[in-house]
């Protein structure tokens, strides 16, 4: 694991939202566990930690984190595992490392339900501000009112959004995609621009753009294999068209 000088997400405007959050962090390695839990502590978060997967949910049951770092590879039960049934109990932002660089492995953890990952061997600086990133991008805006498209709402404040009328079960990032296209209808994005926009990123892995427009096609599309509303622009990237016009097919 790559050591860099700390500099705490704490010191921005930003950061300042977040400190004080509750953060999981999950690894059998005492080392990796010992590093990460050491620069989330001094960035001003609450750190549990957990060695395998029966641990992790066991902590998680007890003090519900904010946010989960969870290793992908773990004794017993692995991070997919967890992630499933956390998932299942409640919406909440995970981080999985992973010592794989295999695209499907990572793949995997954004079809289960991660909202970010990040490959061994990593940065601990870099972690502490993608906590920081995703914290700050899943944190409710009071004050924020309800707004909507084709037969779909989203209410920012209270992170919850439906499709005529009956609750979605929205990971936090569908739920930020979600809220991007309605709240810009009608203009084709890059997966470039999508994840500058919803994720925050300048760099990335742009196949976790296309895993989360198809993750979102499948719960607001009536048929996700012919997308009418979350349609495929041709060397472009997506456009949210709220007339339902016949899309592109999937990507």
């Amino acid at each position: 694991m790559e050591q860099q000088p700390y500099a705490s997400p704490a010191d921005t405007p930003a950061g300042r939202r977040t400190v004080g959050a509750r953060v999981l962090v999950v690894d059998d390695d005492p080392t990796v566990a010992e590093v990460v839990s050491g620069y989330l502590d001094r960035a001003g978060y609450l750190v549990d930690r957990a060695g395998d997967g029966p641990s992790a949910l066991a902590g998680a049951a007890a003090h519900w984190p904010d946010l989960v770092v969870l290793d992908l590879m773990l004794p017993g039960m692995d991070g997919l595992e967890v992630c499933r049934r956390m998932r299942a109990r409640g919406p909440v932002p995970v981080i999985m490392l992973t010592a794989r660089g295999d695209e499907d492995d990572r793949i995997m953890g954004l079809e289960v339900g991660a909202d970010d990952y990040v490959t061994k061997p990593f940065s601990p600086r870099e972690l502490v501000l993608r906590v920081e990133s995703v914290l700050r991008r899943t944190t409710p805006l009071a004050g924020t009112r309800s707004f909507g498209a084709a037969g779909l709402t989203v209410d920012p404040a209270a992170r919850r959004a439906a499709k005529n009328g009956a609750e979605l079960a929205l990971t936090l990032r569908e739920f930020d995609l979600l809220a991007f296209f309605l709240r810009h209808p009608g203009r084709a994005y890059s997966r470039e621009d999508l994840m500058r926009e919803v994720w925050g990123w300048d760099f990335g892995d742009l196949s976790t753009v296309t895993v989360h427009v198809r993750r979102l096609r499948n719960k607001v599309e009536d048929d996700p294999a012919r997308p009418r509303l979350v349609q495929t622009v041709w060397g472009v990237g997506y456009r949210f068209d709220p007339v339902g016009s016949s899309g592109q097919g999937e990507e």
